[in-house]
């Protein structure tokens, strides 16, 4: 196979989860724009999910929250999900929208708001024996406000021990995806701050326990491609919710703030044997101001890019320029491949898998957009908690 052919099996094979409430109303803290046309269930979030898929050839799964898709019968709602060509991914839980969370979850001092908050973890669990789902993942909104508010070490004491309760519930080929974040909503001390910390609960843990990189949940400057690689290294990247920001968690697009992070990313993703080892690529963003399915499309199309540019790398002549101590030698081998115009490459890729060469025109012509204003009249719109 040569080199050129490789790079496309590999773009064909790519696939990136979307996340269902991306496809509902979504925003900051301080306002949601609700839109015409947005799903009113979890059934017709995975329609919209349906035409990402069909345009874009590469997001064959779609991550539910619970409880915003709660439903009677998910083997129903997992049907529904073939029959439109897809697959249920993640499942995601939700520990932090009850008012007993108040003071934490699954840390929390009482120990009866913990057992409540494990309860829903192997529901959680349950869901994903329903729906065929291999992967759970765990965001935990705990923390404290104040120096003095709570233990900050029987806090992780804890947290391990729901963990561990929740594995242990896991089946053969089921695992438990933990994920990080800096800061927000607690503003002392948060229990699950950084990939350290989830790491080291992943490591005592056992194999079925991996560490989310959320792209968004690191202070600025901070080297996110080389945590990648160190977890890639221990086999413990358990996957990606990309998006983007340009101050703190902002969930923008995918590749819309900083492309050149997302590429030298993927590169490492490459480097260290990431699409082999089972590393999950899921989105995370809200989408506020701009159209739900087009900035889907377009974070998939991002994602898409960066993936192509890392592939392009020479790595061959970078270990050569590296072993020379060429240090621009070396960082020009990277320039040039994320300076490299991917877009005839995908548009080819596109084309060969049957698909239209432009993911965004083929969605605007295909009427999707004004159907859907025009039946979901009537119902709740599906948001945040819902």
């Amino acid at each position: 196979m040569t080199e050129l052919a490789a790079v496309k099996t590999a773009l064909k094979t790519q696939a990136v989860e979307t996340p269902s409430w991306a496809y509902g109303n979504s925003g900051t803290r301080f306002k949601v724009f609700a839109q015409q046309g947005v799903p009113r269930d979890p059934r017709e979030k995975l329609d919209d999910a349906a035409k990402v898929h069909e345009f874009t050839g590469v997001a064959p799964t779609v991550a539910l929250h619970i409880p915003w898709d709660k439903v009677d019968d998910y083997a129903a709602l997992a049907r529904h999900a073939e029959d439109r060509g897809l697959r249920l991914g993640t499942i995601n839980s939700n520990t932090f929208q009850d008012d007993d969370y108040r003071l934490g979850s699954v840390c929390h001092p009482d120990a009866a708001v913990r057992r409540k908050a494990v309860d829903h973890l192997l529901e959680c669990v349950d869901i994903m024996d329903a729906t065929g789902s291999k992967a759970l993942k765990l965001w935990f909104a705990d923390g404290t406000n104040y120096p003095g508010q709570d233990d900050v070490r029987a806090r992780q004491d804890r947290l391990a021990e729901a963990l561990a309760e929740v594995y242990g519930r896991l089946g053969a080929d089921q695992r438990m995806l933990l994920e990080y974040k800096l800061f927000e909503p607690a503003f002392y001390a948060t229990d699950v701050p950084d990939w350290g910390t989830a790491y080291a609960h992943c490591l005592k843990l056992g194999p079925k326990a991996r560490v989310v990189v959320d792209t968004g949940h690191h202070a600025p400057g901070t080297n996110i491609e080389f945590i990648v690689a160190t977890l890639l290294r221990e086999g413990k990247l358990g996957g990606f919710d990309f998006n983007s920001r340009f101050y703190a968690d902002d969930d923008l697009m995918a590749g819309a703030a900083d492309p050149f992070q997302l590429f030298r990313i993927m590169y490492e993703v490459v480097r260290g044997g990431g699409f082999t080892a089972d590393v999950a690529f899921m989105l995370d963003q809200c989408n506020n101001v701009e159209s739900k399915i087009p900035a889907i499309i377009r974070s998939v199309m991002n994602v898409q890019e960066a993936t192509a540019k890392a592939l392009l790398v020479d790595r061959s002549a970078l270990a050569d320029a590296q072993r020379a101590g060429d240090v621009l030698g070396a960082n020009a081998v990277l320039m040039d491949a994320f300076d490299t115009d991917v877009r005839p490459l995908l548009r080819e890729v596109r084309e060969e898998m049957g698909l239209d060469a432009d993911p965004m025109a083929a969605y605007a012509r295909s009427g999707w957009a004004e159907k859907i204003v025009a039946e979901r009249v009537g119902g709740e719109q599906a948001g945040w908690g819902a």
